[in-house]
């Protein structure tokens, strides 16, 4: 079977993290008899390429110098600036013809569409000059995008319903595609790679140091830091305890000013983006995994939460905040802790209950591996989404 991607997002070379999910699951539908090719839109000139055995087609839509709409912070946070707005039209009309001229002229057995605003506009395109299923995965973002640009919801609803089969990657996120559009979406994750790391260093009570408290993933407004921040600085009242803070964004600033505020610059660790060793290195030292996501002041929230997974894997204790798809992933008190959203105190008593009481960190640890080894593994996710390209088909 031969599958086209149409996505916003993909890597740009080997070791690029942009759409790591999407490069996985194509690693392993390969072994499934399925064989994907890409379609993404350029980043600043980037021609045709591959990357880890996949041919990715880039569609050129603007001169190269300016050709950033997408894969760094996202084209729906950009598109408020006059010239990312200029390039919205030649963008969908550049695709579209790509993705038609791709489908006329390698038969594709069948069409599948991330981020369907406005990817399936793309995948419409594809599906007329050749016809195949049509399928489109909700990741919540577009959704977001129509609550924002109310004009934006009609255009939603006519994609998704042209659209033989909708997916949604959490059951909250396919939720609100049935509020939206009145289709119910298959609720299909993406996952991790779940192999129990192996040779970790001793259990939270005989780690060396202050117990490690860690976040990966962007700093913005919806990961919910400042909350965390005070949650911190509650416990640290009491005991030594450190914050490792990976990864970068535009609330950094903002959260560097107030860990002084708080009292907490020698306690809070600002790492940026770091290389798969390092944070391999910062998962391992870890004593508790956070996530404390909230709904942000544009109604957006934590579409699944990943990270989760990833710090699962090495069999720490995780919270998370009880919003969007989190609690997917975490049942509370059997792969991890849930508290209310914005609620620092409710957190800093989650993060006191996993400090002190280790034997209550490594049994959230080891039942919140074994939880998402089932649900979440690649090899569950990959055998579903190919018997879904194989009824379509069939079909």
């Amino acid at each position: 079977m031969k599958v086209l991607y149409l996505v916003t997002s993909f890597a740009r070379a080997e070791g690029d993290p942009h759409a790591s999910w999407i490069v996985a699951l194509i690693q392993h539908l390969r072994s499934r008899g399925v064989e994907v090719e890409v379609l993404a839109p350029a980043f600043r000139g980037l021609g045709d390429h591959w990357v880890q055995g996949i041919p990715v087609r880039r569609f050129r839509y603007f001169p190269a110098r300016w050709e950033a709409l997408t894969h760094e912070d996202g084209a729906p946070k950009k598109v408020g600036n006059p010239l990312y707005a200029a390039m919205v039209v030649p963008y969908l009309l550049a695709g579209m013809a790509a993705a038609a001229r791709l489908a006329r002229r390698e038969r594709y057995d069948l069409v599948h569409v991330h981020w369907p605003l406005p990817q399936a506009l793309l995948g419409l395109a594809a599906r007329r000059a050749r016809r195949v299923p049509l399928v489109a995965t909700f990741y919540g973002a577009e959704l977001h995008l129509a609550r924002r640009v109310p004009i934006l919801r009609p255009v939603l609803r006519a994609l998704a319903r042209a659209c033989d089969c909708t997916v949604a990657i959490s059951s909250f996120t396919a939720r609100q595609v049935e509020e939206m559009t009145g289709v119910r979406p298959v609720v299909i994750p993406y996952g991790a790679a779940l192999e129990p790391v192996e040779n970790l260093p001793g259990q939270p009570q005989v780690q060396e140091g202050p117990p490690r408290v860690l976040f990966a993933g962007r700093l913005i407004e919806r990961k919910g830091l400042p909350v965390l921040l005070r949650a911190l600085a509650r416990v640290a009242q009491k005991r030594e305890v450190v914050l490792d803070l990976v990864g970068e964004g535009h609330e950094r600033p903002r959260l560097e000013r107030l860990a002084a505020d708080l009292g907490l610059a020698e306690r809070v660790r600002f790492h940026g983006w770091v290389s798969p060793e390092e944070l391999d290195r910062l998962y391992r030292a870890c004593t508790v995994f956070v996530l404390p996501s909230v709904v942000d002041s544009h109604g957006d929230t934590e579409g699944l939460g990943v990270v989760l997974i990833e710090a699962l894997r090495y069999r720490k204790p995780v919270i998370g905040s009880d919003v969007g798809g989190i609690p997917d992933i975490v049942e509370d008190g059997v792969s991890g802790l849930l508290v209310p959203p914005g609620d620092p105190e409710a957190l800093a008593q989650a993060l006191r209950r996993v400090l002190d009481d280790p034997a209550l960190a490594r049994r959230l640890g080891e039942d919140g591996f074994q939880y998402v080894a089932q649900k979440f593994a690649w090899e569950r996710i990959a055998d579903e989404v190919a018997a879904l390209y194989r009824s379509l088909v069939e079909e």
